[in-house]
């Protein structure tokens, strides 16, 4: 139990809470089984019912709906399992380069944008919004959003899976929206306009963050627009790391030689620490992000920080 505490508070602060939030609901949701009329009333008040004008009178289930897993049986555990699985695996890394503000903003947009995209589509193609008659639950929208996001934001970030070996994350979230496709012409009653809702969302969250789609000046701070100012003739650790992955369009810019003092003296310590960076960027450039260990990203990301 101890060395399951020290693990748990070892991991980002929203990742392990939206998670938490998740599991404890699933639970909740079998106890609440045993008295249907207050899983009826849950269900009716927090899962998501996509059907105008219903969910103006009750809006919060755009969000709500996006935390609870509440099927029984081995269906049940292996959605909230998955999805609680992907969350881990792919947020993990991105709480601890982008902050925990960002994750939660990626988490809620993403699964409001999904709920978006049901109430869209439902008129049209009820078949593709759930069955009609159960409302829709899951993080299935939010964790697609959040792969998509990263996908985009990392176009190198690798991830082994079973059978398939190293493949680009981008190509796994395609695989996704593929059988997603598929899921449209079958009754599995699985909210597929959810899913697209939740990958378009995460696909517009990052193009904004690499700055290729512009937003009103109220809504930056949503996508961390709000920072420091910094000197023009300095760029950012963030830049000098999009530009490694070809996120902003142009090269890495060019290092400088940390400039020793007047007197002699050996550099200081945050002359030091640029080195250390340096040397990290090289390796990414070299090797990819995945080839750090975890001091290296640790590192990195105090000094996206700075």
């Amino acid at each position: 139990m101890n060395q399951f505490r020290t693990w748990y508070y070892r991991q980002p602060q929203a990742l392990r809470t939206i998670i938490t939030i998740n599991v404890v609901v699933y639970v909740l949701a079998q106890f609440l089984h045993l008295w249907p009329s207050g899983f009826r009333f849950v269900m009716e008040h927090l899962a998501l019912h996509p059907v105008f004008p219903d969910i103006l009178f009750e809006p919060w289930q755009l969000v709500t709906y996006n935390f609870m897993h509440t099927s029984g049986g081995l269906p049940g555990l292996l959605h909230v399992g998955f999805n609680m699985l992907w969350l881990y695996w792919i947020g993990k890394e991105f709480e601890r380069m982008h902050g925990r503000e960002q994750f939660w903003t990626v988490y809620l947009m993403t699964g409001i944008g999904g709920g978006i995209m049901c109430l869209l589509l439902q008129p049209l193609f009820p078949t593709i919004t759930g069955t009609g008659v159960v409302p829709v639950v899951g993080a299935s929208a939010s964790v697609l959003g959040v792969l998509m996001a990263v996908a985009i934001l990392y176009p190198y970030k690798q991830i082994g899976l079973l059978f398939f070996g190293v493949v680009r994350l981008l190509y796994v979230v395609i695989g996704f929206l593929i059988i997603d496709a598929l899921l449209m012409l079958s009754s599995s009653g699985t909210a597929v306009a959810a899913h697209w809702g939740g990958a378009l969302t995460g696909f517009l969250y990052a193009k904004v963050v690499r700055d290729e789609i512009g937003v009103p000046a109220w809504l930056a701070p949503l996508f961390g627009g709000k920072r420091r100012r910094r000197s023009s003739t300095q760029p950012s650790l963030l830049e000098r790391f999009k530009g490694l992955f070809g996120l902003s369009g142009g090269r890495s810019p060019s290092r400088q030689r940390p400039a020793s003092s007047s007197d002699g003296a050996p550099p200081s310590r945050s002359n030091n620490r640029s080195k250390e960076v340096d040397r990290i960027l090289d390796k990414i450039s070299e090797q990819g992000y995945d080839a750090l260990s975890d001091d290296e990203k640790r590192t990195l990301y105090e000094a996206s920080q700075s």
